[in-house]
Order: C-alpha cells, then sequence, then structure tokens
C-alpha cells in the first residue's frame, strides 16, 4: 500500500474552513485530520461537533479524528454522529484502552491509538492486534507549528516491528513537523500516514505540497 497523506485542518483558516476542506478535496489528500482538544489533557482547546459536523458537511474524503481529550469514551457516538469516520485516542488518556477501543468499532468507525513522545511503543503489545492505526506524535501535543523530535524515527522502526512480530494489520501514523524535508525517510522506516499541518496550509501552492507528499 502506497503511503496515505492527511492534512490537518488545524493549521488551516477558521474563517474559511468551507473553503480549505473543498481545497482538501480537489487535492490528493487521502484523509481530512481534524484534532479536537478540550483545554485539559493538552494546553489548547480548538474545534467540538457543530464545527466537525460543518466540516463533515463538505468534506467528500474521509475524516480522521485526533481526540485530544480526557475521557474521551464520553462522546463516542457523538463524534461517530457529527462525521468522524476514524477515531483516534490517546493511549495517555484511556483508563480502559480495550473497552474505548471496542465502543469506537462498536459505532462503525477505524480505531486508532495515539503515543505522546515519552510513551514507549511497548505500551501497545496487549492492543496492537485490535487497532487500525498507531499514530506517533512527532511532537508534544497542542499546538501545530512545532519542531519535529527526533526520537520519532526509532518509534516507527520500534512500532513496525512489533506490528510484523505480532500479525497487526495497524497502520503507522506520524503527526507533528511533518515537511518536505522528513517525509521521505518516515515513509522509509514504515510510516503509512503522514499527518502534515503547517507545511501544507503554510506553502504558497498548499495542492501542490499534498501531491509532491503524496510522490514521494
Amino acid at each position: 500500500m502506497s503511503h496515505l497523506v492527511a492534512p490537518s485542518i488545524l493549521a488551516g483558516d477558521f474563517a474559511n474552513l468551507r473553503k480549505d476542506v473543498e481545497m482538501l478535496n480537489r487535492s490528493e489528500a487521502d484523509w481530512i485530520h481534524v484534532d479536537i482538544m478540550d483545554g485539559v489533557f493538552v494546553p489548547n482547546i480548538s474545534f467540538g461537533f457543530p464545527v466537525l459536523a460543518a466540516i463533515n458537511r463538505y468534506a467528500s474524503k474521509p475524516l480522521d479524528v485526533h481526540l485530544m481529550i480526557i475521557k474521551p469514551d464520553r462522546y463516542i457516538s457523538r463524534f461517530k454522529e457529527a462525521g468522524a469516520n476514524h477515531l483516534i485516542v490517546h493511549i495517555e488518556a484511556c483508563t480502559h484502552l480495550h473497552r474505548t477501543i471496542q465502543a469506537i468499532k462498536h459505532e462503525g468507525m477505524q480505531a486508532g491509538v495515539a503515543l505522546n513522545p515519552h510513551t514507549a511503543v511497548n505500551n501497545l503489545e496487549a492492543i496492537i492486534c485490535d487497532i487500525d492505526q498507531v499514530l506517533i506524535m512527532s511532537v508534544n501535543p497542542g499546538f501545530g507549528g512545532q519542531k519535529f523530535i527526533e526520537h520519532t524515527y526509532r518509534k516507527i522502526e520500534q512500532t513496525r516491528n512489533l506490528i510484523v512480530k505480532s500479525g497487526s494489520k495497524a497502520m503507522i501514523g506520524v503527526d507533528g513537523g511533518v515537511d518536505l524535508s522528513n517525509a521521505s525517510k518516515l515513509i522509509e522506516l514504515g510510516a503509512d500516514v503522514l499527518v502534515a499541518g503547517s507545511s501544507v496550509f503554510g506553502s504558497s501552492n498548499p495542492i501542490n505540497t499534498i501531491a509532491t507528499l503524496k510522490a514521494l
């Protein structure tokens, strides 16, 4: 499978979200990545259900929804109703991760688990065969435009080894500081999904930037 590109709408123009979503529809992007932040799990607040539903109204690509919130179990069905196709929760935010994953799948969504930069990959051993995506955070979550953490390369290798060893079908996503300077190496090491925000929306031609990331 060739790698996927999932531009993060968090880096878009909040006053013109429809325009940005329609641009992504026309692009070679595979998914639209949507970050949900509660100001508790991370020190920032972003979209809620009405904005996600509005994005879904205009999006023709699957919505890859990344929950950076505490107690995500409370809202799983509501995220489905608002348009999420994939729902990613943080391992650090889930007391009963297996139950959370099963609840996401029960709603008909793909289930992903995100790891903060300090969280070891081996924490996924008991759950790796139950999930559809591992999202490796290559920055500390909460804000866009941060510098890529170099240790991410090693974590991708560790995750790929775990997936191969266990026979899991999970994809590996990388989120944070992904751009044209490091994307090729991420893919080479085993990344399946590139989540790119500032490098796409901060470029002079986002559609060309997405096409370049996709062609790597």
